[in-house]
């Protein structure tokens, strides 16, 4: 699958934009905040229906205007052809649009474009809190599990409302608070169940592609998922420490505590392992989270956006990055870089056809390659 075409406007410091795409590799160059992230962001948005760096939809207006719209289309790999439309009013609700029929269930729009962005900020896939960690699964799990987006987006509503009946100083409606605790203790069966078996299929996904960028056979790399969903239904829990979560304030178990552990040579990468072999480990996890996709993505090869990746990585793995995204593995490739001469020294090296834009102050134009 590819984006063949694309229109914002009125998107963050984009006022307009018609763009046409290679299937195969894409390249923007620009100063920063120039605008050229901002590309990536629209075509993120239109797989996930919220953006990237900001996820409030208002955030996203251009200075100024009132709404934005966003729209794409695609060619399947079995030849069919998609349309979808992203609008957003400032003070109402967005419209997802597919096909020209309405999206009423956002959850039955997410996946339909599979998409893994890299960029910078993954680093903290190894230095940030759980929360990143979690993220990340989340991020595979919702393109292609419909069921499991509805399940986490229904626990983190019930977990909402039960830690805001647990702050009250006054009590609760103990009737209400056993509702939600059994809602929570259905949903998170789900996720954990999830989570769970997509460690088991991922990891030799990222063992795999480990190996390949870093060259080193000997390295031993895992990943443990740590939940508590391995103790048993989470109900017991919640009724066990619903006293003492009264005082603190909020809920102490369930899978918004999940982490992954990620490890080298049986030791914590986050304060083991070199800046070099961190960023190494966070590449890997995010093209294996491609690989992953792929292989669960009938005529719907993802979309792979590299942001800003080349200025912060040494020559070394620059190179072995771009002979990975080389194989027939990868469909289409969006790149952004504060070089032009950068670019052009790289592109070469892939061995694709690619188109090359440069961005200044929001405005996209066409290079000729």
């Amino acid at each position: 699958m590819y984006l063949r075409e694309l229109t914002i406007t009125n998107y963050r410091n984009i006022e307009a934009a018609s763009l046409s795409f290679s299937p195969f590799i894409n390249c923007f160059a620009g100063d920063n905040g120039m605008g050229k992230t901002n590309v990536l962001d629209a075509i993120y948005f239109l797989s996930i229906c919220r953006g990237h760096i900001a996820v409030r939809d208002a955030d996203n207006l251009r200075h100024g205007a009132s709404c934005f719209v966003i729209e794409g289309d695609y060619e399947f790999d079995n030849g069919g052809q998609h349309h979808v439309f992203c609008g957003y009013k400032q003070g109402g609700r967005k419209t997802v649009k597919t096909d020209g029929k309405d999206v009423k269930k956002l959850s039955s729009h997410v996946g339909q474009i599979p998409l893994v962005m890299i960029s910078p900020d993954d680093s903290e896939l190894i230095t940030g809190g759980s929360e990143c960690r979690r993220n990340f699964m989340d991020a595979v799990l919702i393109q292609h599990d419909a069921a499991y987006l509805d399940a986490l987006i229904r626990y983190e509503r019930s977990l909402k409302q039960r830690n805001s009946l647990l702050k009250q100083e006054e009590g609760f409606d103990a009737g209400l608070m056993d509702v939600l605790e059994e809602m929570m203790d259905a949903d998170a069966a789900k996720i954990y169940e999830a989570r769970e078996k997509f460690v088991q299929d991922f990891v030799p996904l990222f063992l795999k592609v480990y190996r390949q960028l870093s060259g080193v056979e000997t390295e031993e790399v895992g990943i443990v998922y740590e939940s508590h969903g391995s103790r048993g239904p989470l109900l017991k829990w919640l009724r066990d420490w619903r006293e003492k979560e009264c005082i603190v304030g909020y809920s102490l178990h369930g899978p918004h505590k999940d982490d992954l552990l990620f490890q080298l040579q049986g030791h914590a990468v986050k304060r083991e392992a070199s800046q070099g072999q961190q960023k190494t480990f966070f590449i890997a996890l995010k093209l294996a989270q491609y690989l992953y996709l792929k292989e669960r993505g009938e005529y719907r090869t993802p979309l792979l956006l590299l942001d800003d990746l080349f200025d912060k990585l040494d020559a070394g793995r620059v190179e072995c990055l771009i002979r990975f995204v080389s194989q027939t593995d990868f469909g289409q490739i969006f790149i952004t870089d504060t070089s032009r001469v950068h670019l052009e020294a790289i592109l070469p090296k892939i061995g694709r056809p690619y188109f090359l834009f440069d961005v200044k102050n929001g405005v996209v134009l066409p290079q000729m390659a």
